[in-house]
């Protein structure tokens, strides 16, 4: 599959996913470029993200970039920059935040890149754990852990997340057991660089483990603490696990949600709300001895012809223009019965898909991405969301619901589906809604309670100005999530309005900015989007002509949206506290 530039988030949801596409197993393409360009002197740089672009589309610049292959390296770096009194920020190897995380106030600053920050530093078997540096992959970490016969139990669905970046942004998989579905909280100790004093050289190693509450607010820290060199996590036994996918109608789902993620260690559900189905994901672990070498290479993570990418784009892109509804769940509907058909990537041996249950060992089924790892062909097939070749551009919008209301949030999608049956198709023909399940953290900023987090993604216009099919709808979830039912964002997605005053719902939030004062009293690691985001200065929303079609604002005025076009600023359906903006046909 391919993401617009370079998971989503990161995730699985980054997919453009028609049967055209589907049915391509191409072995090569060309891998994501550095999201870091610099001009042929070095003086300037720019960094976007895996998308190629920003959800306020703006460029962000810097003065220089380093790229440090050591911790001392790292520590010199911080140092200069810190006598210097210069703004830092942290880029991955293949940045794939939708938020501005990476970027610097002003174009004066500097981007630190982990990409050579990449080494095993060292697996212990007998104490089940593996140390790591911060800019090695999460494929790298399976890897290394496999060969000692460990395995790291909960992780995202997409290998191409470096473990300092997902730990940033609190990244996870589903399940409801043991500590939860967080990588961050299988962290049993880190190393953090942060700017210091005259005395310490102007930079400060701190080595925190679990005695230390400091590791609290460095498991998510949004890159706002310093630059995380070195984490070792706690490890098990490597074992097998058995997935069977079972396809329902929705009617009973709010029921189900709730119940489904305390019956199966790795449940997921895919749910589809324009064809009123749901696909559960019934996964558990099973005796090492149970026979089984399944693989899960998970179709929309695989390489696609770039020609083919294009036609899929052009023809949502017609759809969109046309108000092709009937169009779109035609597609939507194709794009289900393809994946189903074809178990998503699923097989009992690596080659081929004989039925259910494929059973196979936790590093064949965790993760995937193969996409990422093949040779440079000119481009002639892609990860489906490069940003070089015209393929996939979409909004993600993901948040989680305490499973206390969970039930009610999802009776309020269906009743909003129910009014205008065909609204969800366009977000079907993303593989739907993908709900997994993740449990309270101790993380300042992790999760604060257990809950379904929502993966939503959805069309994007080239044009910030051109409103989308069903504009509304997925408006009215977005408010209603956040706002009725006090959704928490995933740190590493989302538009802007879904982190408007966020903080306010963390009840660690104050703990963590205390650790923060102290380890960058001087805000080098901070910019204006992490200070709006905490709390600190200003709000996220941008008001201005638009802006509620990108997400940056809720509309109040039918300026915010596109009078010219006849979509107009009004009250939600069900949610009616919510502000949309309604196409009103004259």
């Amino acid at each position: 599959m391919a993401m617009l530039c370079s998971k989503t988030t990161t995730s699985r949801h980054l997919f453009r996913s028609k049967c055209l596409v589907l049915l391509v197993f191409m072995v090569s393409c060309s891998p994501p470029e550095d999201p870091i360009q610099c001009s042929s002197n070095n003086s300037t740089c720019t960094i976007t993200n895996s998308y190629g672009m920003f959800p306020d589309r703006s460029v962000c610049k810097a003065a220089t970039v380093s790229y440090p292959t050591s911790e001392q390296e790292l520590i010199s770096v911080v140092s200069m920059a810190t006598i210097a009194k210069r703004k830092m920020k942290v880029a991955t190897r293949f940045s794939h935040s939708i938020p501005k995380l990476v970027c610097p106030d002003g174009e004066d600053g500097l981007l630190i890149s982990t990409k050579y920050l990449n080494k095993i530093l060292k697996v212990d078997a007998q104490a089940m754990t593996i140390t790591v540096e911060s800019g090695v992959t999460l494929r790298q970490i399976i890897e290394e852990a496999t060969k000692a016969g460990l395995a790291l139990p909960y992780t995202p669905y997409w290998w191409g997340l470096t473990i300092g970046g997902l730990m940033a942004t609190g990244a996870h998989g589903s399940t409801l057991y043991g500590k939860g579905s967080s990588v961050h909280d299988y962290v049993v100790e880190l190393r953090i660089v942060s700017p210091g004093s005259a005395e310490d050289g102007y930079a400060k190693v701190r080595v925190l483990n679990e005695t230390y509450q400091d590791l609290h607010a460095a498991k998510v820290s949004l890159g706002v603490l310093g630059v995380i060199s070195q984490v070792t996590l706690k490890l098990q036994p490597l074992f097998k696990r058995s997935i069977t996918y079972l396809m329902k109608n929705d009617s009973d789902l709010g029921d189900e949600a709730v119940s489904f993620g305390r019956q199966h260690e790795f449940a997921d559900i895919n749910w589809y709300p324009s064809q009123r189905k749901a696909i559960y994901r019934i996964d558990d672990r099973v005796s090492s001895n149970t026979s089984g070498n399944g693989l899960y290479d998970y179709i929309p993570f695989r390489s696609t012809l770039t020609p083919q990418l294009a036609i899929v784009r052009t023809a949502e892109e017609i759809q969109e223009s046309t108000n092709d509804a009937d169009g779109k769940c035609i597609g939507a509907r194709l794009v289900t019965s393809t994946l189903v058909s074809n178990a998503f990537g699923l097989t009992n041996n690596g080659i081929l898909f004989l039925g259910y249950p494929v059973i196979g060992f936790q590093n064949r089924l965790q993760s995937s991405g193969t996409c990422l790892d093949s040779l440079q062909d000119t481009s002639i097939t892609a990860c489906p969301w490069d940003c070089r070749i015209k393929g996939e551009f979409f909004h993600q919008t993901t948040f989680s619901i305490g499973l206390s209301v969970v039930k009610n949030f999802i009776e309020d999608v269906q009743k909003l589906v129910a009014l205008e049956p065909e609204s969800s198709c366009g977000l079907e023909l993303y593989n739907g809604i993908l709900m997994r399940y993740v449990t309270a953290s101790s993380a300042y900023l992790g999760k604060q309670e257990d809950a379904i987090d929502f993966d939503i993604t959805y069309y994007r216009s080239k044009d910030p100005m051109n409103p989308r099919l069903y504009e509304d709808i997925l408006e009215e979830i977005e408010q209603m999530a956040v706002f009725k039912y006090g959704g928490l964002p995933h740190w590493g997605k989302n538009r802007n309005l879904v982190f408007d005053g966020v903080i306010k719902k963390y009840k660690n939030a104050e703990k963590f900015l205390q650790v923060k004062e102290r380890y960058d009293s001087l805000g080098l690691f901070s910019s204006e989007w992490t200070d709006q985001v905490l709390g600190l200065k200003g709000r996220v929303n941008i008001v201005n002509d638009g802006c509620a079609l990108e997400g940056l604002c809720i509309c109040s005025q039918d300026s915010h949206c596109a009078p010219a076009k006849g979509y107009l600023c009004r009250p939600g359906k069900i949610y009616t506290d919510a502000r949309v903006c309604v196409r009103i046909i004259s």
